[in-house]
């Protein structure tokens, strides 16, 4: 009954979200948010017609969707764009990962520890959880004809690289917060990083680089057609993820390398193809999970961290991210408005539920941390939903003309033409 409730709402949304998806795109919400908002509705806080696990209780169901969510968006990620374009931002997404992202991780941590008053192991499993920017909530700033109208494609692409990218490689942070809380030694979290992160290349290499090459194979002999084509990386995606649990490594940057590897020895037309399947996960596949995050939503809990909870959260949209992009705007080579866009919007979401549900399985943990943790990301998909389209419009006006990039998401021009965006300075 449970099921067939979520499914139908989730369909239904889903019908709606097809028939008037312009429509919809220029509207200060996202199809996330609209989700969420009727998951809270049938939910146990208003209708109760979607009884669903206590949060709390059981939350396996939530990290094994997340996790097959998350499988599916870094691998439309990494082949979202022709892989000579996505190498020619590799050093401004290394400073992202390199320094940005733990940064935002020490930052969040210092602010659960202030406003919550939880110890320093507490406060890293929050930090390192909401560390990663959301590439599903992402994708739904990045891609689409308004943001091809409105955003520049050098901004749409760091967006993506690094949403695609720093939801694996938070990991090895989630894994030091652990050590921090207990139950490893933090040598023991640093031998299983450094596995967790080479195995997780090796394998996402490998497996990308067959997966490319027998593709390619089928292509010249005739042996495949355009619908297999179209879920080709689908499957390939799952059967890196399951691999990588197999030998426990990171699996969601073994898809995300895959990705990347596939991308560079593939003709091309299968990223063409999968282009499509970004936009479907983007906007349909991610509704029944939003309808179920908001049909359980710690409401209760929420309360019982009064307003320490509420500045909490506020602090975290605001000081997590946006200085720090800002900041670094020079060696990123960003203008200013570009850097005030890519500040603000790092939204945090299905990665974070990944990471927090799986410290929850890793340890018993101070119910705290996916409490306050739950409520940053229900309020993150609220705010940067309600302020995606408004931001878009915002920057149009601030940059103007001359601060836009030709190059669209699909890499169908063969010029990189993003050394038309203004320095620095702007």
């Amino acid at each position: 009954m449970t099921v067939d409730v979520l499914l139908a709402a989730a369909g239904a949304l889903a019908l709606v979200a097809a028939a008037w998806s312009d429509w919809i795109r220029r509207l200060p919400v996202s199809e996330p948010l609209l989700a969420l908002g009727i998951g809270v509705v049938l939910g146990p806080a208003v209708l109760g017609v979607l009884p669903l696990p206590d949060l709390l209780e059981d939350h396996a169901w939530l990290h094994t969707a997340a996790r097959l969510l998350l499988a599916m968006s870094v691998m439309s990620v990494a082949l979202r764009y022709p892989f000579r374009l996505a190498r020619t931002r590799w050093r401004q997404v290394l400073l992202l990962l390199a320094v940005v992202m733990p940064a935002m991780a020490f930052v969040t941590a210092g602010l659960a520890a202030l406003t919550l008053g939880v110890g320093l192991g507490v406060a890293a499993l929050i930090g390192a959880a909401l560390t990663p920017t959301d590439p599903v909530l992402a994708s739904t700033v990045a891609t689409g004809k308004p943001a091809e109208e409105d955003l520049p494609g050098h901004d749409r692409q760091l967006l993506s690289l690094e949403s695609g990218a720093n939801d694996g490689l938070a990991l090895p942070l989630v894994l030091v917060a652990i050590a921090l809380a207990g139950p490893l030694s933090m040598g023991e979290a640093l031998v299983e990083s450094l596995w967790d992160v080479a195995g997780a290349v090796l394998l996402g290499v490998l497996l990308g680089w067959l997966g490319g090459r027998a593709l390619r194979a089928g292509a010249e002999h005739g042996a495949t057609d355009p619908g297999p084509e179209l879920v080709f990386t689908v499957v390939l995606a799952f059967a890196v993820l399951g691999v990588g649990g197999l030998i426990r490594v990171d699996g969601i940057l073994a898809v995300f390398v895959c990705g990347l590897a596939f991308n560079a020895v593939s003709t091309g037309r299968e990223r063409t193809a999968d282009v499509r399947i970004d936009e479907a996960v983007n906007r349909f596949v991610v509704l029944p999970l939003f309808l179920a995050f908001g049909a359980i939503l710690p409401w209760s809990e929420w309360r019982t961290l009064g307003w320490g909870g509420l500045l909490f959260t506020v602090l975290v949209l605001v000081l997590r991210r946006p200085p720090v992009v800002y900041l670094l705007r020079r060696p990123l080579h960003l203008a200013r408005p570009d850097a005030a866009y890519l500040g603000w919007f790092g939204p945090i979401g299905v990665s974070a539920l990944f990471y927090l549900t799986l410290e929850s399985e890793r340890l018993s943990m101070d119910p705290v941390v996916l409490v306050a943790g739950t409520l940053v990301v229900a309020a993150s998909t609220v705010v940067h939903g309600l302020t995606a389209t408004p931001g878009r419009v915002l920057y149009r006006k601030v940059a103007g003309p001359k601060g836009r990039d030709e190059q669209d998401d699909t890499g169908d021009h063969d010029r990189d033409r993003s050394a038309s965006t203004p320095g620095p300075d702007g």
